[in-house]
């Protein structure tokens, strides 16, 4: 099933070739969604405290999301599993954090990001300050996000990055909308069909590998068709971005659908 009719693929026309599961370390999975995935088209980012205009994109149907849910993700809305509604996507970290501190959440987690956006820092404020600042923090403390906050550096368009850089996340899944951009950054490197794994690198964590070991190599998937995603983990929480600058104030109807499949936490 072609969620978008003939726009199913990446790009460049051609979907993606996923790597085995082999090359998962097995651990936590966690779903992480946003709803300006579940549109037809990628609206422009809205002035603070507006949505877009609502003629750039439609909302899925509601059961074309559900369908998606069951038959692309595994979820079943018999078994519902944890889950946070967020307005913004940053707002994952303080889930995932809460989540670890009550020891229901244990880190390194798999992550299924589902975004018409990859947020690893393409765009202002972009990935500098994590690749030659968070790096260089004694990974025990570079988790304590407040601070990035207070220091304008953290936001909904980079907070996958932090994860990373935290050393939360040991494999990361991207699944694309058709109509996303091209938003991966160059650390995101094509190998053959798929990608090499994630390693966060920089000047400064060269001069602190000895200290703090190297960063984590984190096997990365990309997924360029939703029709293509056959996920089948059990996912140990879920947390949906409301994401208000990216999707229209219609796609708002949908929520409900993704509150089937959650018990809130």
């Amino acid at each position: 099933m072609c969620y978008f009719q003939d726009k199913c693929g990446d790009e460049t026309g051609k979907n993606l070739v996923f790597p085995s599961e082999e090359r998962y370390n097995t651990g936590m999975w966690v779903l992480d969604l946003d709803l300006d995935f579940f549109l037809n088209a990628c609206c422009p980012l809205a002035a603070k405290g507006e949505r877009p205009d609502p003629a750039c994109a439609a909302p899925w149907n509601a059961d074309a999301v559900a369908a998606f849910l069951e038959n692309g993700l595994g979820l079943d809305a018999s078994r519902p599993i944890p889950g946070r509604i967020t307005e913004t996507h940053d707002g994952a970290l303080a889930f995932w954090k809460a989540r670890m501190d009550a020891g229901q959440l244990e880190k390194p987690f798999s992550v299924v990001h589902v975004d018409a956006h990859a947020d690893l820092g393409i765009g202002r404020p972009g990935p500098g300050f994590v690749l030659n600042n968070v790096l260089g923090i004694p990974p025990a403390e570079r988790g304590g996000f407040a601070r990035y906050y207070e220091q304008k550096q953290l936001d909904e368009a980079n907070y996958l990055l932090f994860a990373l850089a935290f050393r939360w996340i040991d494999a990361l899944t991207l699944v694309r909308a058709p109509f996303s951009k091209p938003d991966l950054p160059p650390f995101c490197v094509r190998e053959g069909e798929g990608y090499r794994p994630i390693r966060l690198r920089s000047f400064v964590s060269a001069l602190f590998e000895g200290r703090y070991g190297p960063e984590p190599e984190i096997p990365l998937t990309v997924y360029g068709d939703p029709a293509a995603v056959r996920i089948r983990e059990p996912f140990a929480c879920v947390n949906l971005a409301i994401s208000p600058r990216y999707a229209p104030k219609a796609a708002d109807a949908l929520v409900p659908v993704f509150e089937r499949y959650m018990t809130p936490v």
